[in-house]
This record gives structure tokens, C-alpha cells and sequence, in this order.
């Protein structure tokens, strides 16, 4: 704007009139910047207030919890918070029953004719015997026949405890020989030779006398088993006759599943104790 001479009407400026228009100039110009300063910090405000919202958002109450507000404690069981936890403790592992049955120091189970042939009546592979007679002694060689005597006496035989059971004319005796060890019977049944005495009893008065007949020899932990089986009536056993031979091998297993019945029982009672204690 040029205040000099020649302007139109050539009059001199209106001073008052310019000092107020730029007086109402600076105030317009201070109302917009306050006015801008208000907007900006209610934007920011409200930026802080959503984040806080969306922070609180996960939480139990929908997150609708105040800004500022303390969070409530945590109960035992809620998610995220840590439960109490305790070592596992793994059961002992399971004892061998042979480890039980192979020596006499741990082999501490009543061994009675009772105990070894309890059952009166066994069924063996679809066959039913019948129990007639049992007897033990501490004079091993006395119940056998040929060479076995000395073959049970040379490796320490303690006891041989026997039954005799019968089926469809079929007579069979197992006899237990008990050793220290298991070293001792496995040699004794290596080196048998000879027979098991058969033992007489109801249904079976004398079998196995100077007569062909059926025999088995075998061993389990500190035990070795033999029997003996033939026909009732002391006739011999042919070749062709199966019963003799399926007596002796029922009979036979029958004895190592009692022997083996000792070690699991043992090994059952000591698990038990190593949990109590």
C-alpha cells in the first residue's frame, strides 16, 4: 500500500481506522492458533484413552476396566497363572522272578508238598489229572533209580519233594530236587541219568517197575524237576503210545509253572514293600 501523495481523492490516511483492523488482524490470528492448540491436545488425549482401551481389551471384564484403574488379582486356577508342580516319581521297575528262585538266600517262601503240588485236580493242555499221593525228604538219592541218586548227592541236593497224579490210565510222578543255586541244578539236570522214583497211591499202586516208561528231565532257578510216567497197571509204554508221553510233558510244565509261581510271588511281595517304605 504506498501512503504517498497522488492517491485518489489525494486525501491523507485514516490512521485511526488502519490501527484498528490490524488490531482485529492479531486478534483473529490468536484465536486460531489457541483454538488449533485445544484440537490438537483433544487428539492426543484421545489417542492415549484408545490405546488404553485396547490394552485392557484381552482382559476378564470385556475390557471396559477405567484408565487408571488397578487390575484385581489373580485366584488360584485362572488361566495363565502357574500351578504348583511336583517331581514325578517313577515306580521302581519290575524285579525278575528268577532273581528270586536262583538261590537259596533269597528263595525264603514255605516249600512244603503243599505249597509245590497244590492243586488236587490240574488242568493241563484240555487234560484233567487227578492228585493220588505226595511225599518229601532230605535223602535225595533214595527216591530215584539208577544213576540220578549220585548225580542229585554230587551237586548238593537239599530235598526232593514228589506227587503222583493219574489220568485214563496214565500214572505220573514228578520229582522237585531243591539246590542251593541255580548253578547246581542246572548241572544236576545236565548230568541226570536214571530215574525219579515213581511214587504209589490211590489209582496207581505200583507203575514204572522194571518196565519201559516215559521220562523228562529239566531245570528252573535253583530247582531241577524229573518225571517219570508209564501205564497204571506197570505195563510197558510202546513206542506208538502218546498218553505216557503227553502225562510226563503236562506234568512236567506243571512243575515249572509252580516253581516259576514261587519267584512271582516274591517278586510281587518285595515291590510291595519298596512302596510302603
Amino acid at each position: 500500500m504506498s501512503f504517498g501523495q497522488g492517491e485518489p481523492g489525494g486525501g491523507t490516511p485514516d490512521w485511526a481506522a488502519l490501527a484498528a483492523d490490524t488490531a482485529a488482524r492479531d486478534r483473529r490470528r490468536k484465536l486460531l492458533m489457541i483454538g488449533g492448540g485445544v484440537l490438537a491436545a483433544g487428539g492426543v488425549a484421545a489417542i492415549v484413552a484408545t490405546a488404553i482401551v485396547r490394552s485392557d481389551g484381552g482382559g476378564g471384564d470385556g475390557g471396559k476396566r477405567a484408565a487408571g484403574a488397578s487390575a484385581p488379582a489373580s485366584s488360584p486356577g485362572t488361566p495363565g497363572t502357574p500351578e504348583p508342580t511336583f517331581a514325578p516319581v517313577a515306580p521302581p521297575p519290575p524285579q525278575d522272578p528268577r532273581a528270586f528262585i536262583s538261590s537259596a538266600e533269597k528263595d525264603k517262601a514255605p516249600l512244603t508238598t503243599g505249597t509245590l503240588f497244590p492243586d488236587a485236580k490240574p488242568a493241563l493242555s484240555g487234560r484233567t489229572y487227578e492228585r493220588t499221593a505226595t511225599a518229601a525228604t532230605t535223602d535225595c538219592a533214595s527216591v530215584t533209580q539208577g544213576a540220578l541218586g549220585s548225580v542229585l548227592s554230587s551237586n548238593g541236593c537239599r530235598q526232593v519233594l514228589r506227587a503222583t497224579y493219574v489220568r485214563d490210565g496214565v500214572a505220573v510222578t514228578v520229582g522237585v530236587a531243591v539246590f542251593d543255586t541255580k548253578a547246581a541244578a542246572d548241572k544236576a539236570k545236565a548230568q541226570s541219568a536214571g530215574n525219579i522214583a515213581a511214587l504209589s497211591g490211590d489209582g496207581a499202586a505200583a507203575f514204572c517197575q522194571a518196565t519201559a516208561c516215559r521220562l523228562t528231565a529239566n531245570a528252573e532257578g535253583r530247582y531241577a524237576y524229573f518225571t517219570v510216567a508209564g501205564n497204571a497197571d506197570n505195563r510197558p509204554v510202546t513206542a506208538d503210545e502218546r498218553k505216557a508221553l503227553d502225562a510226563g510233558r503236562d506234568i512236567s510244565t506243571y512243575a515249572f509253572g509252580r516253581v516259576l509261581a514261587r519267584g512271582r510271588a516274591a517278586a510281587a511281595a518285595a515291590a510291595a514293600s519298596s512302596v510302603t517304605h
